[in-house]
């Protein structure tokens, strides 16, 4: 059993909460640009001191609709500058936000509604308020709904203007940092979501060393970050908190004007999952194939590798340097602007992102650092540093974070990050404790300098007939590092053998037909007995099973009509396949690999 801790560098909050921040913004440098909006003319920059305004006014306007201290506010929105604003506001009022995904279906609504017992409810659209206002009909708490796009910010600042500040002012002095900030509803992968409990102590502990730990991140004067992860999910509370926190500005947007808002906005940092970067480099593969510079592309990727590799090794010699800068200002400058060109490092997690790829993002400029966490550890956990990173691993603790691998190899985590329970669930809160350890059904490795590495889900593992365990994780990630691959899922528990279910990526499967010379019409549902589109994706296959034992390899697999995706309930916001979902939807197909 291994076990790693890094001291804290910033001990724990005995008093304050997370309002204070705001307050201290404000006091500390009145002027300075915290966030800036999205308008129809272009970015609009927002000071720490209207930032202020803006969050008492709306606050005001929750007490005055009845809110009251530790009452749930449910915020259902896309990732805009109005989420931040409504949880700041709705923490200053002395209540608690419940975070609910947009693309959340009306069953998962009416659940987190009603097992939250939330209050009030602020949403986005039109749409958003259907949903929430049929559904809590059936939850007799729930009082008010509010919608950003109908002016629900004016009507906040209206509704409360005969409030005294020092209601807002009592209402923030009772928070402490055990006071309960926030309930995030897990994705539900293998179940019925359950409300994570996160104090502002949580928060405020872990992003306190976080900021600090990564301070070429969050310090340097300009540093900046683009908020498109959806705000319902901790990581972007993450990057909220740590950037008001530093004082580093922040944008938002969503997936659909990405590449428009990257440009105009020009982050320094931004975190993402690792699909995001997958797509990017692949697009750019596509692309110069296409136009026939697709030997230039290859060398400049092999270059920007072995240039990363020399980091770790001694630094590159004199001939790798002048290649990379050759191909700096033909290719790797061009990758960069994708992002906005002023992007130096970039947070992934959710899944692995991949050595070759880890290794090629650092070579052109962009350092990704990989990182772990859960929910139930206010985000990341472990995190390689700009200035102790090993790349294939999710860094070593955060500090004031301690990780210990179980004698079954299950990473168990410890420190004040660590929520304090399941809403209204002692029982799962009970069961996901061991001897004070959280335990989080992951199952890695921890080598002797700290550094962690998934390796799979204990939940997840698959017990062949022969006895054999499986984690699918591992040949998961390698096939669908693939450009024509979108998912991929192992399947094979008390089966003779490991086979695979696998997607076509939408974006690469129109240059795929066309050098493999198929009609343009042709959808992925009329080739997937196609003997090329099986060649291909067996070529995946067999690079996926160089990672695992020959017990493990992948023997059969099948290539579905269609796509996993998140609005059929397949996938969930942040892109990881609900493997019980899948598994019931697609029993037929999976059946099929083992009929003969």
């Amino acid at each position: 059993m291994r076990e790693f801790s890094v001291p804290a560098l910033v001990d724990v909050p005995t008093t304050g909460n997370l309002t204070d921040l705001i307050h201290h913004n404000a006091a500390a440098e009145p002027q300075r640009v915290a966030l800036s909006r999205r308008m129809p003319n272009g970015w609009e920059d927002v000071t720490t001191t209207q930032f202020l305004a803006e969050v008492i006014a709306a606050a005001k306007g929750l007490i005055a609709a009845g809110i009251q201290t530790g009452d749930r506010v449910a915020l259902m929105s896309s990732t805009r500058y109005e989420w931040t604003l409504l949880e700041f506001a709705i923490w200053c009022a002395g209540a608690v936000t419940v975070p609910i995904y947009p693309t959340s279906s009306a069953e998962q609504v009416q659940w987190i509604l009603s097992d939250s017992r939330t209050a009030a409810c602020i949403v986005e659209t039109a749409e958003h308020q259907a949903v929430v206002t049929e559904v809590g009909a059936k939850a007799q708490q729930l009082t008010q709904v509010w919608r950003i796009t109908e002016g629900a910010i004016n009507t906040l600042r209206e509704t409360g203007a005969a409030v005294p500040d020092a209601e807002v002012t009592a209402r923030r002095a009772a928070l402490t940092p055990h006071s309960l900030a926030t309930i995030i509803y897990t994705s539900g992968t293998t179940g019925q979501p359950k409300g994570c409990e996160l104090t502002h102590g949580n928060f405020l502990i872990k992003l306190s060393n976080a900021v600090r730990l990564l301070d070429e991140l969050f310090a340097p004067p300009n540093a900046s970050s683009l908020i498109f992860v959806p705000m319902a999910h901790v990581i972007a509370r993450f990057i909220q908190i740590g950037c008001i926190m530093s004082r580093a500005r922040i944008g938002h947007t969503d997936i659909t004007r990405l590449t428009e808002d990257l440009a105009a906005f020009q982050p320094t940092f931004v975190v993402s999952v690792p699909r995001v970067f997958e797509k990017v480099y692949h697009a750019a593969s596509q692309k110069a194939h296409a136009e026939g510079k697709g030997k230039i592309f290859d060398a400049a990727t092999g270059t920007a590798i072995a240039y990363s590799e020399s980091l770790d090794t001694g630094g590159p010699g004199l001939a790798l340097t002048l290649k990379h800068a050759v191909f700096d200002k033909l290719i790797y400058a061009r990758l960069r602007a994708v992002f906005g060109g002023e992007i130096r490092y970039a947070i992934s997690g959710g899944a692995p992102l991949g050595v070759e790829l880890g290794h090629f993002f650092r070579g052109i400029g962009l350092t990704i650092l990989e990182g772990y966490g859960l929910t139930e550890t206010t985000g990341g956990s472990t995190v390689n540093s700009p200035g102790a990173m090993k790349i294939g691993t999710v860094g070593t603790p955060l500090p004031g974070v301690s990780v210990k691998i179980a004698n079954d190899g299950e990473i168990l985590l410890k420190g004040g990050n660590v929520f304090r329970g399941y809403w209204h669930a002692q029982k799962a809160t009970d069961a996901a404790f061991s001897r004070g350890w959280f335990c989080t059904g992951d199952i890695g490795e921890l080598d002797a300098e700290g550094y962690l590495t998934i390796t799979g889900r204990k939940k997840e593992l698959i017990v062949t007939a022969a006895g054999k365990n499986v984690a699918p994780a591992v040949i998961e990630d390698r096939i669908r590092a693939h450009p024509l691959v979108s998912q991929c899922m192992v399947v094979g528990d008390r089966k003779p053998y490991v086979a695979c279910l696998v997607t076509i990526d939408a974006e690469t499967f129109p240059d795929w037909k066309i050098r493999h010379g198929k009609p343009d019409e042709a959808r992925v549902a009329d080739l997937v007995a196609d003997p090329d589109l099986i060649a291909t994706v067996q070529e995946a296959v067999d690079e996926g099973n160089k990672a695992v034992s020959k017990a493990e390899a992948v023997k059969k697999f099948r290539i579905l009509a269609t796509d996993f995706t998140e609005a059929d309930g397949q996938l969930t916001p942040t892109l990881k396949p609900k493997r019980h979902m899948i598994l019931r939807e697609f029993a037929s197909e999976i059946e099929a690999l083992y009929a003969t």
